[in-house]
């Protein structure tokens, strides 16, 4: 019989952070929020929020982003999607404190996009993105080095989706490429089309293959998929010579959930309903939706809708609902498209006790839970974003 020899394993920082053993404030993944939270049942919540807006006056500015809670959009001085919400942060530098309801991707990018006078603040600093998080920079480095192992990197020009870290933006803005959101995608791709032969969307494949296939004409065949937990992402070096669209193995947790089994399901159920679903949403099932746009895109269209109409809605639960419960009183039937409930579990990480303490610690001379990209990041990033803002 032979004795079993102990493994020496040595713990990657990755995993040790998903054991809670380590921190890493630039994750996505988030760390513990510090300081004492009011508790939940406190009836005074609302109160104290409004108490402490107030006080703070001018000196705050809240953003709201569409998927977040009931209770905390209700303190938000705007709402929208994550870009639209940077740059109406960057748009009020009167405000010394820009808290960000959303996750941090959306606070990096605001904090790129303002003063240095400026500080912005999460709520919760473990509300991040399952999205951005399938995109590390040292996945993406050394997915650039197995491009430049097959002789195309100098034919790649990447393009990262809004949806990403701030090291993804930098790493974008360096190698010639630009930011794109869900309703600029098409501009973007074509863009960086004129600037090279092939392009590395990151982080979502699927708004990467929605917007190449379903948008530009391209065929499914002009898309592989880079797996970073692959060697060499588990793509040949002629796969990627082949291929026009190298897009990266990561999707939203929420939209990713939706199926062509949901869409029939709803119109068995509701006769004459029109399904509308988000471009991050996997490519048959924008194929078997009658309308497919981003947040905004999802928004205006209900609000144009004949009295009357049905709708089922293939996006985040929070917004679903607001919507539902807006047009109730125009006859519109407004339905998840999914029978699942589905809320953004890292969004909903903002709750209405991590928003008063936040600006009950902000009214008090405590700047909490700031946000701050490093200066040679945020240079490359906003370069990106720069080219984003160029597009025509």
């Amino acid at each position: 019989m032979t004795t079993a020899q102990p493994l020496d394993v040595t713990p990657t920082p990755l995993a040790l952070l998903l054991l809670g053993r380590e921190a890493d404030p630039r994750s996505e993944r988030g760390v513990e929020c510090p300081g004492d939270l009011p508790s939940p049942s406190d009836p005074d919540l609302v109160e104290r929020a409004r108490a402490a807006k107030e006080k703070l006056g001018d000196k705050v500015f809240v953003l709201g982003h569409h998927y977040q809670r009931d209770e905390v959009i209700q303190f938000a001085d705007v709402t929208g999607d994550s870009f639209k919400l940077a740059r109406d942060a960057a748009a009020r530098p009167e405000a010394e404190y820009i808290v960000f309801c959303g996750v941090h991707f959306m606070a990096e990018s605001a904090d790129i996009l303002t003063t240095d006078a400026q500080a912005v603040v999460l709520p919760d600093l473990a509300a991040g993105c399952s999205m951005a998080d399938m995109a590390t920079a040292e996945q993406v480095a050394e997915c650039w080095d197995v491009l430049t192992d097959a002789g195309v990197a100098d034919q790649v020009v990447p393009v990262s989706y809004m949806n990403s870290s701030a090291d993804i933006k930098a790493f974008t803005g360096k190698h010639g490429g630009t930011i794109c959101t869900s309703s600029n995608a098409k501009r973007a791709l074509e863009w960086a089309f004129e600037q090279g032969e092939k392009i590395l969307f990151l982080p979502d494949q699927h708004l990467g293959r929605n917007t190449a296939v379903r948008d530009m004409g391209m065929s499914l065949t002009d898309c592989v998929v880079y797996n970073p937990h692959k060697p060499n992402g588990g793509l040949t070096a002629e796969q990627l010579r082949d291929a026009k669209m190298i897009l990266w193995r990561g999707h939203c947790s929420v939209h990713g959930r939706f199926s062509v089994e949901s869409v029939e399901d709803v119109r068995a159920r509701i006769p004459g309903v029109n399904v509308l679903v988000h471009p991050e949403c996997k490519h048959e099932v924008v194929a078997a939706a009658d309308y497919v746009g981003s947040t905004e895109y999802i928004i205006k269209a209900l609000e144009a809708a004949p009295r009357g109409s049905k709708w089922a809605i293939g996006t985040e639960l929070n917004l679903v609902r607001r919507l539902a419960n807006r047009f109730a009183d125009e006859d519109k039937e407004i339905v998840f498209l999914d029978k699942t409930v589905c809320f953004c579990s890292t969004m909903n990480r903002i709750d209405l006790p991590h928003l008063v303490w936040t600006l009950e610690s902000l009214a008090d001379g405590k700047l909490v839970n700031r946000i701050e990209v490093d200066p040679e990041t945020e240079k490359y990033a906003k370069l990106a974003l720069e080219r984003m803002l160029a597009l025509p």
